[in-house]
């Protein structure tokens, strides 16, 4: 089940493998972690790995940054080359490229600095890339969201509009019509914006359903109808979405600790891995009519964080028929690398 793990530099929060060929071997982990004294501030880095089912996990690239919040790589259909957007506590959004010096998928690789946009004074919590790759849109402590533009390797803020009381702690471009973004926060709120109006209009908004703040919100690439959020009540909670105007929330399953992280498998439909804070991490099934745990991972001692599939399918294709996870855990600034028991490619 354990391929391999060690222990990163700082408090580890994300976890993101990348989904451009060649490079499915590449693992990104970011930390976050707050240095006290007479002038507390907040330090980060993101670390590249070169995971392998035989050699396990090996360092290739590693930048110092501000305290990381979320990392998300650019959709695999939308840019020639792989870049990785980070959220991060000095209100700025910073695009690397991936690159290897040498050519080779395996030699040389590194993250280059593209750009930096300075969002706000208020922290960028959250990030998340349109599906053609031409918008990011950001998160951040005050509530307010940002849709920014990439052209020609420059950000640009296209529009910023206050759509929570509190922190905003998920953002979500709808993978199937581009113009809906969804939205989640400390308010308890789960709420979805049209975005071709600027500022944009609010299409629905639900505040009785999430019993405590929504922390993440991911919709199926494989089902434009599913999308679900998790939420500090401990809850992953389906929803129905042909009905924009009023989601139906169809069903719901308690996973025991903060659901902090959920990621849908890339192509096993209703597949999905998630970070659940005090409760580990958890591999769940939907199915037509219900929600189903496969099985959970306890191997970290810390807060689930992180929580990512590869998404060229097994780790080594050759020799190995199981899918493969990495997760992350902050206090014990851990990175695991796993294959679930119950799954076989």
């Amino acid at each position: 089940m354990d391929i391999a793990c060690c222990q990163l530099d700082g408090n580890a929060d994300a976890v993101e493998f990348c989904p451009h060929s060649p490079f499915h071997h590449i693992l990104a982990a970011a930390t976050y972690t707050l240095q006290e004294g007479t002038q507390p501030h907040r330090t980060g880095s993101i670390s590249l790995f070169d995971t392998n089912a035989e050699t396990g996990l090996g360092l290739v690239h590693r930048v110092q940054t501000a305290g990381v919040f979320d990392i998300k790589w650019n959709p695999s259909g939308g840019s020639s080359y792989p870049l990785l957007a980070q959220a991060d506590a000095d209100g700025c959004v910073v695009l690397r490229a991936l690159q290897s010096n040498q050519g080779a998928e395996d030699q040389g690789i590194f993250l280059r600095d593209i750009c930096t946009e300075k969002i706000s004074s208020a922290m960028c919590l959250c990030v998340d890339w349109e599906p053609v790759a031409e918008s990011i849109s950001v998160g951040l402590s005050d509530g307010s969201i940002s849709v920014i533009s990439l052209r020609e390797s420059q950000l640009h803020v296209l529009q910023s509009w206050l759509a929570h009381e509190f922190e905003l702690w998920a953002t979500s471009f709808d993978i199937f019509h581009q113009h809906l973004l969804y939205a989640g926060s400390d308010d308890c709120h789960f709420s979805c914006w049209d975005l071709r109006q600027n500022p944009s209009s609010l299409v629905f908004q639900n505040a009785k359903s999430h019993k405590m703040g929504v922390c993440c919100i991911t919709q199926s690439p494989l089902d434009q109808n599913i999308l679900l959020t998790g939420s500090y009540d401990e809850f992953l909670r389906v929803w129905d979405i042909r009905s924009t105007t009023k989601p139906v929330n169809e069903k719901s399953i308690h996973l025991g600790g903060g659901v902090w992280r959920i990621k849908h498998h890339p192509y096993i439909s209703g597949l999905v891995l998630a970070a659940c804070m005090h409760g580990g991490f958890a591999v769940v099934k939907i199915g037509e009519g219900d929600v189903s745990l496969l099985e959970t991972y306890s191997k970290h001692e810390s807060l689930a964080y992180g929580a990512d599939w590869q998404k060229g399918g097994c780790l080594d294709n050759q020799s190995s028929k199981t899918l493969v996870a990495a997760t992350c855990s902050f206090y014990d600034r851990l990175l695991r690398i796993w294959q679930p028991k119950t799954l076989i490619c």
